[in-house]
């Protein structure tokens, strides 16, 4: 259920970065610079119409954040991440390397090997 809605959610984000880019803007725009009135839906319409479907897009936008929000509280099994990263972190015990020495065949000291 989450890759389903996680898809709805990347489509959605794609579809209103290009109709945000449609728009037109002080500048002219991408798709609406130029032109005369003539044609199917006069420039006023089409901003209604690209205003109108921003708001739907960006409303499904924030539906599916808020849901894979909510998915994945419900899923995590332990703390947030600030909770496991802030845990004091015990150190290992060195380990003694006392199967590579050789034995001491007398009662000096021995030195350990040299360092790679």
């Amino acid at each position: 259920m989450e890759n389903v809605i996680l898809s709805v959610h990347l489509i959605l984000a794609l579809l209103m970065i290009g109709v945000v880019l449609l728009q037109r803007s002080e500048g002219g725009g991408l798709g609406m610079g130029g032109g005369g009135g003539g044609g199917v839906m006069s420039g006023r319409q089409a901003a209604n119409a690209l205003t109108k479907l921003t708001w739907i897009l960006a409303t499904g936008f924030l539906i599916t954040s808020v849901t894979l929000t909510i998915i994945a509280a419900r899923n995590a099994d332990e703390g947030s991440v600030v909770d496991r990263t802030a845990a004091p972190l015990e150190a290992p015990a060195p380990a003694v390397p006392s199967a590579d020495l050789p034995p001491a065949a007398t009662d000096a000291p021995v030195t350990p090997p040299p360092a790679n």
